[in-house]
C-alpha cells in the first residue's frame, strides 16, 4: 500500500507540474533552430574545403580550432555584454557574425580568408550558445530544468541532424560555393524571430564578471573536466571523420555523423526527463561508457559499420553527457552565477572541440587515424574514472547529516 500510495502521490505531481511549452518558449526554441543552421551546414565542410581534397589534415584542423579559440575567448565576456546590452540585441549581433562571414569564402579557398571568417563565426557562436543556455535555465518551470534543457537540446541538435550530413553530401554533389551561400540565406530568418523574444537584461551578479570563479566550487570543476573530454572527441568526430574516411566511401561519414546527432538529440531530450524524475547525476557514468565504447569503435575506421555504429553510440552518451553535465553544474552552482555556469560550459564545449581539433591533426600526422582514435577512447576511458569519483563524492556529501543548530 506505501508503494501504491507513493505512486498516486508521484502521478499527482507530475499533473501539476507547470506546462513546459509556453508561447515564449516556442519563440525562443524556434529562434535557437534557425541560428544553428548555418552553423552546422559548414561545420564539416569548411574543414574539407580547406584541406583541398588533399587530406591537409593540418589547415583542416586549424580552421575548427580557430572558431573555437575565438568563441572561448568571446565566452569569456559574453555575460557581461549580455548584462549591458540585453538578449534581443546580443542575439542579433551572435546571428550576424555565426553566419554572414560565409557569404566571403567564394571569394577565395586561401587559408588565410579561410581562418579570418572562422574567427567572426567564432565569436557569433560564443554569444549565441550563452545566451541560449542561460534563457534556457531561466525560462525553465519549476522543477522541470532538466526537461527544459533537453528540449533546447533537441532544438540546437535538430539542424546538426540534417546540417553536418547534408553539408558534407551538398558539397560533393554542388560544390562548396552552393553551400556557403545556402547557410548565408538562413541569417535572415533567425533575425526575423530574435523581436519575439522578451527582452531580458540579466542584473549584474555580484563580484567580478570574470566566468572562471564558478570554479571555486571542485563539484563544477569535475563536471567540466568530465564534459571536456567528451568535447575533445566531438571535435575530433566531426573535423576527421569525413577525411579519414575519404574516398569510395565518403558516404560512410554522412551516415555516422547522421547517426551521431540523431542520437545525441534523442539522449538529450531522454536524458533531460529522466534526470528530473531519477536524478541526473546516475545517468553521468552510464553516459561517459557509452561515449567510449563508441569511440573505440572507430579504431576499425575501414569498417562502415564499425564507423556508423560507433558514432551512434558515442552519440547516445554525448548527449546524455552534454545535459547531465549542464544539469548538475547549475544545481550545485550558486543563483547568482548562472550565467557564469552558461559561459563555463559552452566554454568547455568550444575549447574542446578546438582542442581536438588542432591536437588530432598533429597527432595523426604522427600515429596516423586508427591509433588517433584510440587515443580518444583513453581519454574518454579516463573521464568515465572521474566520473564514478565525482559520483561517490558527491553520494558522500549528501549522506552527511546537517550539523545540529
Amino acid at each position: 500500500m506505501i508503494g501504491a500510495d507513493a505512486a498516486t502521490y508521484g502521478a499527482k505531481e507530475l499533473e501539476r507540474r507547470p506546462p513546459l511549452l509556453t508561447r515564449r518558449i516556442a519563440w525562443f526554441l524556434v529562434c535557437s533552430v534557425a541560428s544553428f543552421v548555418s552553423f552546422y551546414l559548414l561545420l564539416a565542410v569548411v574543414p574539407l574545403y580547406a584541406s583541398g581534397g588533399d587530406e591537409n589534415s593540418v589547415a583542416a584542423g586549424l580552421t575548427t580550432g580557430v572558431m573555437m579559440f575565438a568563441t572561448v575567448l568571446t565566452e569569456l565576456i559574453t555575460p557581461g555584454v549580455l548584462t549591458r546590452f540585453g538578449y534581443r540585441l546580443g542575439l542579433a549581433a551572435g546571428i550576424i557574425l555565426l553566419g554572414a562571414p560565409g557569404l566571403l569564402l567564394p571569394l577565395s579557398d586561401g587559408l588565410p580568408l579561410i581562418l579570418g571568417v572562422s574567427l567572426a563565426r567564432g565569436a557569433g557562436l560564443a554569444i549565441v550558445v550563452v545566451a541560449g543556455t542561460a534563457l534556457a535555465a531561466a525560462l525553465s518551470p519549476a522543477g522541470r530544468r532538466g526537461e527544459m534543457l533537453g528540449l533546447y537540446g533537441l532544438a540546437v541538435s535538430l539542424p546538426a541532424i540534417t546540417g553536418l550530413p547534408a553539408g558534407v553530401w551538398l558539397s560533393e554533389r554542388f560544390g562548396f560555393t552552393a553551400v556557403f551561400l545556402l547557410a548565408a540565406m538562413v541569417t535572415p530568418v533567425a533575425l526575423a524571430i530574435v523581436p519575439m523574444l522578451p527582452n531580458y537584461r540579466p542584473e549584474a551578479e555580484p563580484g567580478s564578471h570574470n566566468v572562471l570563479v564558478a570554479l571555486r566550487s571542485a563539484s563544477v570543476a569535475r563536471q567540466m573536466a568530465i564534459f571536456g573530454a567528451t568535447t575533445v572527441a566531438a571535435g575530433v568526430f566531426v573535423t576527421f571523420l569525413p577525411i579519414a574516411v575519404e574516398g569510395d566511401t565518403s558516404r560512410v561519414a554522412a551516415l555516422a555523423l547522421l547517426a551521431q546527432t540523431a542520437a545525441s538529440t534523442v539522449s538529450r531530450w531522454v536524458t533531460g526527463r529522466a534526470g528530473d524524475r531519477y536524478g541526473a547525476a546516475r545517468l553521468l557514468v552510464p553516459s561517459m561508457a557509452l561515449t567510449a565504447l563508441g569511440a573505440a569503435c572507430l579504431i576499425a575506421i575501414d569498417s562502415p559499420l564499425a564507423v556508423i555504429g560507433g558514432m551512434a553510440l558515442f552519440g547516445f552518451g554525448y548527449g546524455g553527457a552534454q545535459n547531465v553535465t549542464l544539469a548538475l553544474m547549475f544545481d550545485r552552482a550558486s543563483p547568482h552565477e548562472i550565467g557564469k555556469v552558461s559561459a563555463l560550459w559552452n566554454l568547455v564545449f568550444d575549447g574542446g572541440m578546438g582542442l581536438g581539433a588542432v591536437g588530432f591533426g598533429y597527432l595523426t600526422v604522427v600515429t596516423g587515424y586508427p591509433w588517433g582514435f584510440a587515443s580518444v577512447a583513453l581519454i574518454l576511458a579516463a573521464a568515465v574514472v572521474v566520473s564514478i569519483v565525482d559520483r561517490r563524492r558527491e553520494h558522500v556529501t549528501a549522506a552527511i547529516p546537517a550539523p545540529a543548530v
